[in-house]
Formats: structure tokens, sequence, C-alpha cells
């Protein structure tokens, strides 16, 4: 258990910023999934316009440090590739 101040003050702020992180990573996951659905329905008017709405949130998700640069690389590259095998 924590016993400075510090370290309970530490414990404080670790539990806010999980609480946003999560809502972070959950907004980025539905994005993604608006994305998959689209191709799944293979839509890609649908699919393209879902894709160019979740680039930015999924770079906000690297800039904010809760999501890693290579992850989001990845899955980005992913699903444009699903979406121009689509054609």
């Amino acid at each position: 258990m924590a016993n400075t101040p510090q370290a309970k003050k530490r414990i404080r702020r670790n539990a806010r910023r999980a609480v946003i992180n999560h809502n972070r990573i959950s907004r980025i996951r539905t994005f993604v999934k608006k994305v998959e659905a689209a191709l799944e329905a293979g839509d890609k008017a649908a699919a393209s316009t879902a894709l160019a709405a979740a680039q930015p949130e999924m770079a906000r998700g690297v800039a904010a440090g809760v999501l890693h640069k290579n992850t989001v690389a990845r899955k980005f590259s992913r699903l444009t590739k699903r979406l121009s095998a689509l054609a």
C-alpha cells in the first residue's frame, strides 16, 4: 500500500488516466469496427468514408500514447489493403 503522499497522489492520478485511456481506446475500436462492418458488407463507399474517419482517431491514439505507432500503422495498412481488394 502507498505510504507517501506522492505515492497516494500517483494512485489517484493513475486511476483517472486509466478511465480516460480506456475511453480513448474504446472510441478507436468503435471507428475501426465501422470500417470492418462496411468491408464485410462489401460497401466500398461506406468503408472508404469510415476509414477516412478512423485514421485521425487512430493517429490521436498514438499522440495520446494509448497505442503504439507501429500498431496503428499496421492496422491502418491492413484496413487499406482490404479496402483496395474490395474493388
